[in-house]
């Protein structure tokens, strides 16, 4: 069965409780909450955790291994109702005060799969800051250490998520769709994710809302999963129009 989830920013807890609610009155198909972990906001995901799960029971924390103190507790280990998190190996901190520890993805993977076995792990997949086999070799690392499916960084071209369907074709993949809105967002993407456009890419709003329903159309005919990054738009906005591919 197609799970699809959206990725809630938590700023704080009033604008994540907002965007809940919005959420559930304008794309109800929805089933999960994932929630980044950024280190501009004070909101741990582990602690947004707690105000997505009343609401979503399937809530996912993104936990950053370059964070992790190997002589702590794991973050969420005191959550009983805890049951997936994406581990991701985290971008170093432009606050060079943040102190970081020598992790890598498939360390912290471990580390939960013998401390906390319960939790479902799931990885990332970045089809575009590496070559494909040196990305494939990472997922194959990644499973070996726990990891038992991925999400990817959002995709924005429709023959490169055929591409990557078939390389994944085996695995429980949740894909990323976000909006590109205007040409500052596509250069962001372009600059720090190192993301290759289409020459035929268009970033309005309208353009974007069409490319996320032929994505969505073949994630559900794939009967795989999916989630959606609506940064930079309004969810109201953005989401309804994706209702009706489900």
């Amino acid at each position: 069965m197609t799970r699809i989830s959206v990725e809630l920013i938590p700023r704080d807890k009033n604008h994540i409780l907002n965007n809940i609610k919005q959420v559930k009155e304008y794309f109800p198909i929805a089933d999960t909450i994932n929630i980044p972990d950024l280190m501009r906001f004070t909101l741990r995901s582990w602690d947004a955790f707690q105000i997505t799960f009343p609401f979503y029971t399937h809530s996912i924390p993104h936990i950053r291994a370059i964070d992790i103190n190997p002589n702590l507790p794991l973050p969420g280990h005191d959550l009983e109702n805890l049951q997936e998190i994406l581990i991701i190996q985290g971008d170093p901190p432009s606050d060079f005060n943040k102190h970081t520890y020598p992790n890598t993805t498939e360390s912290i993977l471990r580390r939960y799969r013998k401390e906390l076995p319960h939790i479902k792990l799931y990885a990332a997949f970045d089809p575009y800051r590496r070559s494909p086999k040196e990305e494939l070799e990472h997922i194959s690392s990644k499973e070996d250490a726990g990891a038992c499916g991925f999400f990817t960084q959002p995709i924005f071209d429709e023959k490169m998520l055929e591409l990557c369907m078939d390389w994944l074709h085996n695995k429980t993949v949740f894909w990323g769709l976000s909006p590109v809105i205007g040409p500052k967002s596509k250069s962001y993407w372009e600059v720090t994710n190192k993301v290759i456009f289409p020459h035929h890419f268009e970033t309005s709003l309208q353009a974007n809302i069409n490319f996320a329903k032929r994505a969505l159309q073949k994630v559900k005919e794939m009967n795989q999963n999916a989630y959606l990054m609506p940064l930079r738009v309004k969810l109201t906005s953005y989401l309804p129009p994706l209702q009706k591919i489900f």
